[in-house]
């Protein structure tokens, strides 16, 4: 099937919920005075136009017409109203079964047909309740991802967390180690918040600092905005970093195989340039008074169908000697898959990848998002058989512009002696 077939196909479809939300929202509304009833039609169809005609821009120009910034923004512009108003077609579906069932009884039993005072004729009207019902939900679920954009993309905070690891050498007792993870600098729109979740970090004064991976969404390009404000990420042992799915530009349409291997060695050198110690399967030592520790970092690894670019058995040789070993690997599946199974005396594992979802919600021990269903482990701290893993929620969003109920993170993990 041609894409422009499937793009033909896609915008009727749209315009299908569009009409069909239009209807609940007519007869939701069909007691107002009727030019508040035009302003609202009015305002409804020039809002769905602009939607479809984004919509149908994206699909039409090529990936790089539109800046990352400009691309995400669009797409929440897209996406957002549209589950809404799917929201709302689930609603108005319940009343529409309602409707068909009623009239099915109404075939077989004629006196249980509504007659309209109108027409004097047999109907089976809309429930008002259910209309209303649709309209409200829908718009509350576009204001409730509206804020999630105005102020919870930058709500940055602080998560704490204690590993007690059993080999850990005095020496290391109390150290403090920052993570980011998931910076996705393609996708920011606000500059100077952005440098204000740096300065968070940096009031933290880490021993040492993590990053694990996906810092651009496809193009090393899209970090240069941003330089001046992670080159100032430091810690006293260094920033230690490893690449994410997303920073090896595998969701762009690249011109060439060359471009797009020139791309990965830009975001490389993008690294260098940061300051941050990019470890492509390898391990170093972390050294304090003498005693060591291991930090291994791979590349990419990530169950089903994410790329397996990391090579774990390579980076492990040779670290038999660290009493501790710490991995930076970007996908959390990576610890069931790999990790657990193979590898016992990794003690502790960090990640991201998952953003929580960017949706969800944190209240107390309560902690849902729907990126729970996909992954097992998915935010926080987890333990299995004395090995840890912790998964960042991510600094940055890729896609939608916003975080509802899971906040963008900057994780301070104090190692002590279990």
């Amino acid at each position: 099937m041609s894409r422009n077939i499937v793009l033909l196909l896609l915008t009727f479809v749209l315009i299908a919920i569009d009409w069909y939300v239009w209807q609940g929202l007519r007869f939701a509304t069909r007691n107002l005075a009727p030019v508040t009833q035009r302003w609202i039609g009015g305002a409804y169809w020039g809002f769905t136009f602009l939607t479809l005609l984004s919509y149908i821009a994206m699909q039409l120009l090529p990936p790089d017409y539109f800046k990352s910034t400009t691309r995400t923004f669009l797409f929440a512009f897209i996406a957002i109203p549209y589950l809404s108003k799917v929201l709302a077609v689930f609603i108005l579906l319940i009343d529409d079964v309602r409707r068909f069932f009623q009239w099915l009884v109404s075939l077989v039993f004629p006196s249980a047909a509504v007659i309209s005072p109108e027409t004097g004729e047999p109907t089976i009207p809309r429930s008002q309740f259910l209309a209303t019902t649709a309209v409200t939900a829908g718009a509350a679920l576009m204001g409730t991802f509206a804020y999630g954009i105005i102020s919870g993309a930058h709500d940055y905070r602080i998560r704490r967390v204690r590993v007690p690891l059993k080999n850990l050498p005095r020496q290391f007792h109390g150290m403090k180690i920052a993570q980011l993870s998931d910076i996705h600098s393609g996708s920011f729109f606000n500059k100077t918040a952005v440098k204000g979740g740096v300065e968070m970090l940096l009031r933290e004064k880490p021993d040492i600092a993590f990053f694990t991976g996906d810092l651009v969404n496809d193009r090393a390009i899209e970090v240069k905005d941003y330089m001046n404000i992670f080159d100032k990420v430091r810690a006293p042992l260094g920033v230690h970093s490893v690449l994410g799915n997303h920073d090896y530009g595998d969701y762009f349409q690249w011109p060439s195989v060359d471009a797009k291997t020139r791309n990965l060695s830009d975001l490389r050198t993008a690294h260098h340039m940061l300051g941050w110690n990019l470890m492509l399967d390898e391990n170093r030592p972390i050294t304090v008074d003498g005693e060591s520790i291991g930090l291994i970092g791979i590349q990419n690894w990530g169950a089903g169908n994410f790329a397996k670019y990391g090579n774990l058995e390579k980076a492990y040789q040779n670290t038999d000697e660290y009493p501790v070993k710490i991995l930076l690997s970007h996908d959390p599946s990576h610890w069931q898959a790999q990790v657990l199974p193979k590898y016992k005396d990794i003690d502790l594992a960090l990640a991201g990848h998952t953003h929580g979802m960017q949706f969800g919600v944190e209240i107390g021990k309560v902690k849902w998002s729907p990126v729970q269903y996909r992954y097992k482990e998915w935010a926080g701290l987890y333990e299995e058989n004395e090995q840890f893993l912790y998964v960042n929620r991510g600094f940055g969003y890729l896609g939608y512009p916003g975080r509802v109920g899971i906040l963008p993170e900057i994780t301070i993990l104090e190692l002590v002696k279990a």
